[in-house]
């Protein structure tokens, strides 16, 4: 797919360094270096500032809001100098509207009193579609592995506690050696068409009227075509023939791999797993081309940045390349 590398998260080349990660000299170089910089991550919510658009704040390295705090990963460079990251999830705000954290949209903003004012840490998700492709990457990378090291501080082999190594990309157990790398759940998510019409579904909990591409993780032993026809017949009870993949997208939220797929359907009728979505249905081309712009009551396209309506906007603009049928 020409345009795979559009979507959010994806096609900013950020140049990763792994080279440095397990060299603890060239480590404390980049370190030391007066152009690395550090993001900083509160619970998951990296810190943003900007009005209308938006963009991860770089700080220096002895910032006061680090309280003389190494940072913990690195993410990678930037014209040549490092650019670490820092999760300072023990700070406890002094205010919080309960009512406008987690849930499908956080709104919430939390502000340090040791940072510039303008800056504030905001929930990825909902602010993602503002910042460039620079800012989303290393975003979503701080945001991924530090959620991946807060669920996983104990050795699945042994039990023992373990040690962040390798520059964050690491877990190494004391205990019995056993080395833990950062996990990546892959999960197919998938544009099922049959002519005109795409099949779209809701999970329990979303905002009113909200559908998207039908979505499922792969199981051991499973290849992706396999997973897609799979998923959509046991929450749809759609029958799928060709498949093909077209994108991915980096989810950290907390730790998932979309892998966009297109696929033909073999049927239009469908039966639901009330277990595994909520409904589902066929949207025509006119259908999804309204409901994106807002003018079909009922239908609401799904969330801004998320591979779904990536390929849903594709498929509307006939850029899938080779079709299916």
């Amino acid at each position: 797919m020409q345009h795979a590398e559009e979507v959010t998260f994806g096609g900013s080349a950020l140049d990763r360094a792994a080279e440095i990660r397990g060299d603890a000299e060239a480590l404390e170089r980049a370190r030391l270096d007066p152009r690395a910089r550090v993001v900083l991550v509160w619970r998951g919510k990296p810190l943003m500032e900007g009005d209308d658009t938006l963009s991860l704040v770089r700080l220096p390295m002895d910032h006061p809001v680090l309280g003389g705090m190494a940072p913990t990963v690195l993410l990678g460079r930037e014209d040549g100098a490092a650019v670490f990251a820092a999760d300072i999830s023990d700070w406890e705000p002094e205010a919080q509207d309960a009512d406008q954290v987690g849930g499908f949209v956080d709104t919430s903003e939390q502000v340090h009193p040791a940072l510039e004012e303008g800056r504030s840490f905001v929930e990825l998700r909902r602010v993602m579609t503002q910042l460039g492709p620079r800012d989303a990457e290393l975003g979503a990378t701080a945001r991924g592995l530090f959620a991946w090291h807060q669920s996983h501080g104990f050795c699945a082999r042994c039990g023992a506690a373990s040690d962040m190594a390798l520059a964050g990309w690491q877990r190494l157990c004391p205990a019995c050696g056993a080395h833990h790398f950062p996990r990546t759940d892959p999960v197919v998510i998938m544009l099922i068409t049959r002519g005109n019409a795409a099949l779209v579904g809701r999970s329990p909990g979303w905002p009113e009227g909200m559908y998207s591409c039908l979505a499922g993780f792969v199981e051991p032993g499973e290849t992706i075509e396999a997973a897609v026809r799979r998923e959509v017949f046991e929450e749809a009870g759609v029958r799928v023939g060709a498949v093909r993949y077209l994108a991915s997208q980096p989810w950290p939220f907390p730790a998932s791999l979309m892998i966009g797929c297109h696929g033909v359907a073999l049927s239009d009728e469908i039966e639901i797993d009330p277990v595994e979505i909520e409904d589902a249905k066929w949207v025509t081309r006119e259908d999804v081309a309204a409901a994106m712009a807002g003018e079909l009551p009922g239908l609401m396209p799904a969330r801004r940045g998320a591979i779904a309506q990536f390929l849903l906007r594709n498929w509307l603009a006939d850029r899938l390349d080779t079709r299916l049928g």
